[in-house]
């Protein structure tokens, strides 16, 4: 499966701010926002990844994440050069993707939870279309899915005025290999834009669009106003404080995907010691040693070995 991580819009809602940086590289808390969704991609076993940006903020993404070779990913960019819909993003994507199943992602959501990284790889593996559901307070703020115990979805709906259930899709979506033939034939909603509910709507029409409840204990987050971003910068900040362990480290979730080793990660974290980021990741180390020392001297010796 190949990711694709939307960083594009105009970030209105968060004007004047935004009209001089890409929402999606403003930092929350202590990292650059676009590094919580990645991060969400490499738990879930994507090691390659599109992302799109507008076109006057692609080289400020090129610089900060490069090719994503130095944490063992395959990095590409692409230009959405207007806001016209989620689903356009297959459309850009379609030689990335080159028939591969896809993971889509938005660029200002946050997913945090014991687990998270597992439960997203058992599912990564989809015929059809997964999207996901978490339970909130006002459905009617969001779309809202509908599902059996099954985890079939019975129906979608965006912002009702009566839900029909209590539980938001958040902007992270699985799809086999048709959704780019599904998006180009796609037709602009009222607002002139290709809808991600609408390539919804067809895997549900063929019977083929499953969703997966996401754990009580996992958080999402969407930033995309001020209050929500002060919220998510709160919400990183107390728990990274209270457990001595960062969210949205893409360093650390390359690691302990495999797919870079310890000397690596130490590379890695040697020019970033100043602000602190750096002694973090070499803390991991030293846990992970010591969590190896504490397992050794549990083994009990067999007899004749």
């Amino acid at each position: 499966m190949r990711g694709i991580l939307l960083a594009g819009g105009t970030g209105s809602r968060l004007w004047p701010i935004t009209r001089a940086v890409s929402k999606q590289l403003m930092p929350v808390f202590d990292k650059p926002m676009v590094y919580y969704p990645l991060s969400t991609l490499v738990m879930a076993g994507v090691s390659e990844v599109l992302v799109i940006t507008t076109p006057e903020d692609r080289p400020q993404f090129q610089r900060l994440l490069g090719d994503g070779h130095p944490w063992g990913l395959r990095l590409e960019y692409a230009v959405q050069p207007e806001p016209r819909g989620i689903a356009q993003a297959f459309l850009i994507a379609e030689d990335f993707l080159a028939g591969a199943p896809a993971a889509l992602i938005l660029g200002d959501n946050i997913f945090h939870g014991v687990g998270l990284g597992r439960r997203l790889r058992d599912r990564g593996t989809v015929t059809g279309g997964r999207i996901f559901a978490y339970p909130v307070a006002d459905p009617t703020a969001y779309g809202v899915v509908e599902f059996d115990p099954a985890g079939r979805v019975l129906s979608i709906e965006e912002k009702p005025a009566v839900p029909r259930s209590r539980y938001a899709v958040p902007g992270l979506y699985f799809y086999d290999g048709a959704v780019v033939d599904i998006a180009r034939g796609l037709r602009p909603s009222a607002r002139g834009e290709l809808e991600i509910s609408d390539v919804n709507a067809a895997y549900l029409e063929r019977g083929q669009l499953h969703a997966t409840l996401l754990d009580r204990g996992t958080a999402w987050l969407d930033t995309g106003t001020f209050d929500s971003l002060v919220q998510a910068a709160e919400f990183v900040r107390v728990i990274e404080e209270r457990q001595s362990l960062k969210i949205g480290c893409v360093e650390e979730a390359a690691w302990r995907a495999g797919l870079i080793d310890e000397g690596q990660l130490r590379r890695l974290a040697e020019p970033l010691c100043k602000s602190g980021y750096g002694d973090y990741l070499l803390r991991l180390l030293d846990w992970e040693a010591q969590r190896h020392e504490q397992f050794a001297d549990r083994l009990v010796p067999v007899a004749g070995r």
